[in-house]
């Protein structure tokens, strides 16, 4: 197979129209992950995590809507702010039994506390018919995650 190297980077207004950037009219689903490491330790559970430990936490946000007339739902630099303001920093490095609210820190704890958090950052920002939050999973470890939906939290309409 052979791969030239493009003559004309494409241009709009001659090359495409701005009405031609909207591809479709259907929703889709844009999704982000991000890593963080904490410490906690468990309440009231007598195996392993009821000592002081640490993860490294993955954590999958993902959002649904229809594409704007750019053909972009949300920027996933957008997503990206959101998160991190409302999430990753606040949790990064930290222990998380001083920095969330009162809760055993278990993973079906925590991402239900995080849905919120970006649910009402949507909302605050405005965002929010057009771009909804459809899933929000978090990886206590490699193998193991908490999910929480639109439709589990009461807030999918369909």
């Amino acid at each position: 197979m052979t791969y030239e190297i493009p003559k004309k980077v494409q241009t709009l207004g001659e090359d495409i129209q701005r009405s031609e950037l909207k591809y479709h009219d259907r929703e889709v689903l844009v999704s982000k992950e991000f890593t963080f490491d904490s410490a906690h330790h468990l309440h009231c559970y007598e195996g392993k995590c009821k000592s002081l430990h640490g993860h490294t936490y993955k954590l999958q946000v993902v959002m649904r809507g229809k594409v704007d007339d750019r053909g972009i739902t949300i920027d996933f630099a957008d997503i990206k702010r959101i998160a991190k303001e409302r999430i990753i920093d606040r949790l990064d490095h930290r222990y998380l039994n001083e920095v969330l609210p009162p809760m055993n820190t278990t993973a079906e704890n925590m991402v239900v506390w995080m849905y919120e958090q970006l649910r009402d950052a949507l909302r605050s920002e405005g965002l929010f018919p057009a771009v909804r939050l459809e899933e929000v999973r978090l990886w206590e470890t490699p193998t193991s995650y908490a999910a929480v939906t639109a439709r589990l939290m009461g807030d999918d309409p369909a």
